[in-house]
């Protein structure tokens, strides 16, 4: 049976722009895997902690010797590892906070990069490849080639350094200018917004239509 993870890291709520192209990209694949299962997790609204001293530790120690603070983050590393190792396509929404990835997505990947779990520590092969990684990313200006602030968005370019470990390899579909309709200094950005979305939309759209078909 197929088996999604669906993750979402906005804290902008309903007014999110990645959390709605999520849903999207989830009930595209759902429509796409009849009676295929589905594990949600909000990182926004029930953050992984920072991994800590207790849990950087937990990842170089025998499990025997553990303290109660290591056992808990060792078991939460074991937890969001295994909602990887159970799904065959993993969805992340990844909105862009201060130039970088929200600080929630650095704290999941930090309990992800865990050796014996997510790779090999003697071959440093990756243990959580060979599965769908789609990342919807959303980000409130423009970032693009020629833009002032081209180069300035260090979320999508981290993501796949930061998981480089652990085989992991995202596909990314973004949407920018997501401000545009609510700051009226880039009022005039209103229909270059609703192309990169529209963009988006039929990307997600056109994910998983081979699998229907």
């Amino acid at each position: 049976m197929t088996h999604l993870l669906h993750i979402d890291s906005s804290i902008r709520g309903e007014e999110s722009v990645s959390r709605k192209l999520t849903a999207r990209a989830a009930a595209a694949w759902r429509a796409a895997h009849p009676g295929g299962t589905v594990t949600y997790r909000d990182l926004a609204r029930n953050p992984v902690p920072h991994l800590g001293e207790a849990g950087n530790t937990a990842r170089v120690l025998p499990r025997e010797q553990h303290t109660a603070a290591q056992a808990e983050s060792w078991a939460l590393m074991e937890e969001v590892i295994g909602e990887i190792k159970a799904a065959d396509t993993v969805l992340l929404g990844l909105p862009l906070y201060n130039y970088g990835a929200p600080s929630e997505v650095k704290a999941w990947v930090d309990h992800l990069v865990v050796p014996g779990l997510a790779f090999d520590l003697e071959t440093h092969e990756g243990l959580l490849g060979g599965r769908d990684f789609v990342v919807i990313a959303s980000r409130g200006g423009g970032y693009g080639p020629g833009t002032p602030r081209e180069g300035w968005d260090h979320a999508e370019a981290w993501l796949p350094h930061g998981l480089s470990l652990t085989g992991l390899q995202p596909r990314v579909i973004t949407a920018e200018l997501t401000l545009a309709p609510e700051n009226p200094a880039m009022a005039e950005l209103i229909p270059l917004f609703e192309q990169s979305v529209a963009a988006a939309e039929e990307e997600i759209d056109a994910l998983w239509v081979r699998a229907a078909a």
